[in-house]
């Protein structure tokens, strides 16, 4: 398929990929994906997607974002304003670099965010990130897993005009109600095995989907790394739901992309 791709949400500084990145950039390249909107979760990898977006200029967009779960393994935990705190200067510092605010949101999973005190401190990070994105004028690029309503009722309190849901999972009707607000919805390639989407991509308009890996997590294979390269599949699944040509949800959903990170112009014309 001779189009181009934009992975809008995608974990490239991860340690999972320090091993062999440059040849997951080489079959990145090779499967037509243009841009790399690469978000952080934890404040230990604001540096290094700078770097690599140093390294790969041509590819490598950064974000910079506390996302709502912290740790990982045993040890994850619900988000603290300790965590942000921190890394709050970076923002300002990098604000010429970054092209959004992200990986940021909610995530109130009974396992993450058992009690109304993890919730709130959640929320006021969600918050005070919001708030950085609007002064500083870039979308946000955001996760929400149990907690869909309030995410985007938020995000419509903020005034935020210019957000992506990745991996939403939600009812079609939430969903509906993040359309009718303008926001984007994106979907990584574990969709081509998940029938319980279909429902939901059928009712979104393609003019608010994008593309995402979320890589290396949720791709085509259970325990399997996910690379830049599987976004072909969230493509052609898409496709097959709505019944039109793949190479017309490549086209429209990176016309999207354009639009939503306007800085991504900076490799990829519209």
């Amino acid at each position: 398929m001779d189009v181009a791709f934009i992975d809008c949400h995608c974990h490239i500084s991860a340690l999972e990929f320090v091993e062999d990145l440059d040849d997951v950039i080489k079959r990145t390249k090779e499967a037509n994906v243009k841009a790399l909107v690469a978000v952080t979760e934890y404040a230990s990898d604001f540096e290094r997607v700078i770097q690599l977006s140093k390294n790969y200029p041509d590819l490598v967009l950064p974000c910079f974002g506390i996302h709502p779960v912290q740790g990982t393994g045993q040890d994850r935990r619900s988000a603290n304003i300790q965590d942000l705190e921190p890394v709050l200067p970076l923002f300002q510092k990098y604000r010429n670099d970054i092209i959004a605010v992200g990986e940021i949101g909610l995530d109130f999973t009974p396992w993450c965010a058992p009690t109304v005190q993890e919730r709130e401190e959640q929320l006021m990070i969600f918050r005070r990130q919001l708030e950085v994105s609007k002064e500083l004028a870039l979308p946000v690029n955001v996760h929400s897993r149990s907690a869909a309503k309030v995410t985007i009722g938020t995000m419509k309190e903020l005034g935020i005009r210019d957000a992506l849901l990745h991996n939403f999972a939600g009812k079609p009707s939430v969903a509906l109600e993040a359309v009718r607000a303008g926001y984007c919805l994106s979907f990584p390639p574990v969709i081509s095995t998940n029938q319980q989407r279909v429902k939901l991509i059928r009712q979104i308009p393609l003019e608010n989907i994008c593309l995402e890996t979320d890589c290396p997590a949720l791709g085509p294979e259970k325990n399997v790394r996910n690379e830049p390269k599987n976004i072909t599949l969230s493509c052609e699944h898409i496709a097959r739901v709505k019944g039109i040509p793949s190479e017309m949800v490549a086209d429209v959903t990176t016309q999207n992309a354009l639009r939503l990170f306007p800085k991504l112009k900076r490799i990829l014309k519209p």
